[in-house]
């Protein structure tokens, strides 16, 4: 036993030697590198963005690659869900594994698999609305393989500032939330901001954004707006307590399906009575977003100031002359005034069915 040892001892050693005459450079300490295969799954998106307006159909892309070597599975699992703005949490959307389906929330019935083969994992959405702006998350499982992929979905829309009756600086976040929506709009996103500033846009009142954070587009800088030497761009206040920071806020709006006009009538109105006449043309007192949707998005352009439905007076410019806006395309703001003034007309909306 003792020989054979020493002569297996002997023969490690003449190994040694020789690999040490072939390779002078190899070093005795070595670290060994196990290289696996790569991943067997791949999930992919052709497009990152995929831009739509309210009321339209969208698919989300969403393909499959799988390794050929890889037994047949009738277990993949396919998974969507939305991305809240502050990233907090996903909200579930749809889920789909063989012949099991399960729409979820505000998407049941409007969201299905476009399915045009069996790697194909892309999403069709139909009837977008203001909420469904967003980024979604296509996650698929097969077995222990996994991989996801995300794709934003866009809106074409215009952002606006906003501020109600009681006055500036007088909204907390959830207030904020309300007031848009009951202007047919949603609190903007800080990327919808970014490119409302983009396009010209200053206003040098902070206000709230979607993700809970304050900020203000300045594209001229000036003192009473982070000063006359400061570089154009968007002011940022950071996030803010949502319950007892109170700003403005920025809202956004999008098509819609309906009409919105300047009714015509024979004398001017007050508020009420503007309130009661749309009623009667079979309509109801626009809102805030729908004139700015108009004004931006269909180029509407009226030199009449009327009421509209959260009792303010304004007007929508889009060719800029004399007495009507003189120097910019913009919705001009006359104000809160008493709603029984009789000075102004009305604008309408009519929902088309």
């Amino acid at each position: 036993m003792i020989p054979l040892l020493i002569y297996a001892l002997v023969s490690l050693s003449v190994a040694e030697t020789n690999l040490d005459i072939l390779y002078p450079k190899l070093e005795h300490s070595r670290t060994i590198y196990v290289i696996e295969n790569g991943p067997k799954l791949n999930v992919t998106a052709e497009q990152g963005k995929v831009v739509t307006r309210r009321g339209g159909n969208v698919t989300l892309p969403c393909k499959i690659q799988r390794d050929q070597q890889l037994p047949p599975s009738n277990k993949m699992r396919i998974k969507w869900t939305k991305l809240t703005s502050d990233y907090l949490r996903e909200v579930d959307v749809f889920v789909a594994m063989g012949y099991h389906k399960r729409s979820y929330g505000s998407f049941h019935g409007r969201v299905h698999l476009q399915g045009s083969s069996l790697m194909d994992a892309s999403l069709v959405m139909t009837d977008i609305t203001l909420d469904d702006y967003g980024r979604y998350k296509c996650e698929v499982i097969d077995g222990l393989e996994d991989d996801t992929v995300v794709v934003s979905l866009d809106l074409e829309g215009v952002v606006f500032p906003y501020f109600p009756r009681l006055g500036r600086y007088n909204l907390n976040f959830y207030d904020a939330e309300q007031a848009c929506r009951d202007q047919d709009a949603v609190v903007a996103s800080f990327d919808q901001l970014h490119d409302a500033w983009r396009g010209g846009m200053d206003w040098c009142n902070a206000g709230w954004l979607s993700d809970g954070s304050v900020q203000y587009p300045i594209t001229t800088p000036r003192e009473p707006c982070g000063g006359k030497n400061t570089v154009p761009g968007i002011r940022n206040y950071g996030l803010r307590d949502k319950d007892k920071s109170h700003y403005d806020v920025f809202c956004f709006t999008s098509f819609h399906k309906g009409d919105f006009y300047y009714l015509i009538h024979p004398s001017k109105l007050t508020y009420d009575e503007a309130v009661r006449a749309c009623h009667k043309d079979g309509a109801q007192i626009a809102k805030v977003g729908q004139m700015f949707a108009a004004w931006k998005l269909n180029k509407y352009d009226r030199c009449d100031a009327g009421w509209l439905a959260d009792a303010s007076v304004r007007y929508p410019i889009n060719h800029p002359r004399r007495r009507c806006s003189p120097t910019e395309a913009a919705v001009r703001f006359n104000g809160f005034p008493d709603k029984k003034h009789k000075l102004y007309g009305v604008y309408c909306y009519k929902e088309n069915i």
